[in-house]
């Protein structure tokens, strides 16, 4: 970047940074810590959620304006799906610290390359399908984050889902764009069933996709003013990333940083201080939480009520739906059953319903406790 960046499009100053981070309890044990969530095809496309979270934002940003923030034993993994991704926009992070500390460094490092950047990030285990749709969103997010307001994304809810945080609107602001954008006014948690249905007939609701866009140092400003340590310790990690001594800072600082999601340190604060928008999409959006979403995923507008996931899968099946997700090559056979979710890996198999396909995160913490972390 140039001292005359500041002089360029907005769009152009834009950095996608994207998170890539966490393993997907509740995709396990499809999903483990050696082989995440970000790293998995679940789409049936032949591409991973990160692969395909790359090529939707290369029309926005080139290579040397993407970064990637991973854990360090997924670099090599993330290197090989992306192999466009410059060395120096890898960024490792040596144990997992939540979202605020991972962003927050990613924006450390952009503020010193460059203090104009805006900063982008999107989560790389989402489903999008309306790529046009998704693009003109993010340039619009970008146009008011280069006003110095924290733009999110919000997605028009289609239906009354319980499992997606939601986003209250206010006002509509025609002075950062014609439409779309308006001020938030609260970030809501996951509702239960009656109010998730009230939220979609307000209206004025939209489900939180977790995308920030962000001049950096605002960005990092506003964390700041809810962890001021530990953005000083961004910046000071930041300040001798690239020299002889950045191993050396970041062994000493990174342990010490707290794990807090960065809805509480920039997300909820900026909302309360006026300082948040969102941008209204029209994009289809999912988180792909559980293997009820994947199996939505792959039977809607197929045709089929049962979804089959893995190469090679063989399924055997009267008067049944839900999912198989078979990684074996022998017969599942299912007869009767509705809504099932079967998963079979060399190690586990997995039975279970659609709609308990949340509580498999009870199992892995039960897990966690009982001698079975090996199958983690």
């Amino acid at each position: 970047m140039t001292e005359s960046s500041a002089h360029a499009p907005a769009i152009e100053r834009l950095t996608c940074v994207i998170p890539a981070g966490g393993v997907g309890s509740r995709l396990w044990p499809l999903s483990r810590a050696n082989a995440p969530k970000f790293l998995l095809d679940l789409t049936g496309s032949g591409d991973s959620l990160l692969r395909a979270t790359w090529d939707r934002l290369a029309p926005l940003a080139p290579a040397e304006r993407t970064m990637v923030v991973t854990g360090s034993s997924h670099r090599d993994s993330v290197a090989e799906q992306l192999p466009d991704l410059l060395a120096e926009n890898l960024v490792t992070e040596s144990e997992p610290k939540d979202s605020s500390a991972a962003i927050g460094l990613a924006a450390a490092i952009l503020e010193l390359r460059d203090p104009d950047a805006i900063l982008g990030s999107f989560a790389a285990d989402h489903v999008i399908r309306g790529d046009v749709l998704f693009q003109r969103a993010v340039t619009t997010a970008v146009q008011a984050a280069d006003q110095g307001y924290i733009a999110t994304i919000g997605i028009h809810p289609s239906h009354p889902a319980t499992g997606f945080g939601y986003i209250s609107t206010g006002d509509a602001r025609r002075d950062l764009a014609p439409f779309d954008v308006y001020d938030v006014t609260e970030f809501v948690e996951k509702p239960d069933a009656q109010q998730a249905e009230r939220y979609l007939a307000d209206g004025g609701y939209l489900w939180n996709a977790g995308m920030f866009i962000a001049r950096a140092t605002v960005l990092l400003d506003q964390m700041a003013l809810q962890q001021p340590a530990l953005v000083s310790a961004l910046r000071e990690i930041a300040a001798a990333w690239d020299t002889e001594r950045g191993a050396d800072v970041r062994e000493r600082l990174w342990p010490t940083l707290p794990k807090i999601a960065i809805d509480y340190t920039v997300a909820e604060p900026a909302a309360a201080a006026g300082k948040m928008v969102c941008v209204a999409a029209h994009f289809d959006w999912d988180d792909v939480g559980d293997f009820a979403s994947v199996a939505n995923l792959l039977t809607r507008g197929r045709g089929s009520d049962l979804a089959v996931l893995g190469d090679g899968a063989q399924v055997l099946s009267d008067a049944s739906s839900g999912i198989v997700v078979s990684e074996s090559s022998r017969l599942v056979a299912l007869v009767g059953v509705e809504d099932v979710v079967v998963v079979d890996t060399a190690d586990v198999l997995l039975v279970t319903s659609k709609s308990r396909a949340q509580d498999v995160k009870h199992l892995v913490s039960r897990m966690k406790v009982t001698g079975g972390g090996h199958l983690l």
